[in-house]
């Protein structure tokens, strides 16, 4: 005699009194637990009759869990959705694979449809004669909320930008223009401190617009030799008299242009923080990498704050530098935390990196 559990899986055959009791018990079990599921649960016999279903399914179809026993899955739901859960399912076939998920509109007796995503997949060869597959259905009409919303926030974003590069790189470059006209009839300290007031917009355009235009996503990883990216950085900054030891050997998978970013900014920072003649280390530690410096470092009571856009003790500084540190880090999923380096210097580290 064969033996299923609730949700069809066979367990066991030929059981004895005292295996029967087992079993029982392990019926209760994982009904208890596909009750308590939030997502819906089926399963379909190999002719598409509903066979099981959880309370969370009759709920979210708005039906007595009665009415949907022994009804063809697909009088359930509409032709597309039926079509597209067929296509899933060839795709299954052709590519030899035993699970398969679909995102379509989930209609409920009455009410409105809404987004909901159906993973399923086929049961153990040795029933599917008599159980065809599984499956869980969510709700993701909160998921679907929040990109929606991302989406809105993206494209304010894009429009920031323009305006940004357009709006105000404009007037910066007509006054720059005058400007060098002026230069070239006089020679005044107000000349040059116009200047310099020219090349601090011009940072803090260039800084808004990265952290305006750089996704949360990386767009692409590939193997990357943190040692040889830092020297790179280091000569794309103005480092004055100051040393950098790249103390580590690491590959690290990553964005490459954005990891540039995520370190000439740390570099930068180093630099400006810790005095001309500072020593910027980068090094390896579990899990992921550092950079460290021996400068004056980061008061504990700070070390928060530091990542807030426009954050910064230096006069001269746009504030920016770190907080896109923390946005490159978050695009790839690392965690970023400062702490005190082994000198007192302020050190950056960066956990969760995937390397190779």
């Amino acid at each position: 005699m064969v033996y299923y559990r609730s949700d069809g899986i066979r367990i066991r055959t030929q059981m004895g009194e005292r295996d029967e009791g087992r079993r029982a018990r392990d019926l209760r079990r994982y009904e208890t637990i596909l009750e308590s599921l939030d997502d819906a649960v089926y399963a379909i016999r190999p002719d598409g009759t509903i066979v099981y279903v959880n309370e969370r399914y009759a709920e979210m179809k708005g039906v007595d869990r009665e009415e949907l026993l022994g009804t063809d899955i697909y009088d359930w739901v509409s032709e597309e959705t039926a079509e597209r859960a067929l296509r899933e399912r060839a795709a299954m076939r052709e590519e030899a694979r035993e699970t398969g998920a679909i995102e379509y509109e989930f209609e409920p007796v009455e009410g409105d449809p809404f987004p909901a995503e159906m993973r399923f997949g086929q049961t153990d060869p040795d029933v599917r004669e008599e159980l065809g597959r599984v499956g869980v259905i969510r709700d993701v009409s909160e998921r679907k909320r929040r990109e929606r919303e991302l989406e809105r926030q993206n494209e304010r974003l894009d429009e920031f930008a323009s305006i940004v590069s357009h709006d105000l790189r404009n007037p910066l470059d007509v006054a720059r223009g005058r400007l060098d006209l002026v230069r070239e009839e006089r020679d005044s300290e107000h000349l040059e401190a116009v200047a310099r007031a020219h090349d601090r917009m011009a940072t803090l355009i260039d800084d808004l617009l990265t952290l305006a235009r750089e996704g949360v996503d990386v767009e692409s990883l590939e193997p990357v030799a943190l040692a040889a990216v830092a020297e790179e950085c280091w000569a794309n900054v103005d480092t004055a008299a100051a040393t950098l030891r790249a103390e580590t050997t690491l590959t690290v998978r990553a964005d490459r242009s954005r990891l540039k970013q995520l370190l000439e900014n740390l570099l930068r920072n180093a630099v400006t923080h810790g005095g001309p003649s500072v020593t910027v280390t980068v090094g390896e530690l579990d899990g992921g990498f550092y950079v460290e410096d021996d400068g004056p470092g980061i008061p504990e009571g700070e070390r928060d704050d530091v990542f807030e856009a426009g954050h910064t003790t230096d006069p001269d500084g746009t504030g920016f530098g770190l907080a896109i540190v923390e946005r490159v880090a978050e695009a790839h999923g690392w965690a970023v935390a400062v702490t005190a380096g082994a000198e007192g210097g302020a050190r950056f580290e960066f956990t969760g990196v995937d390397v190779e």
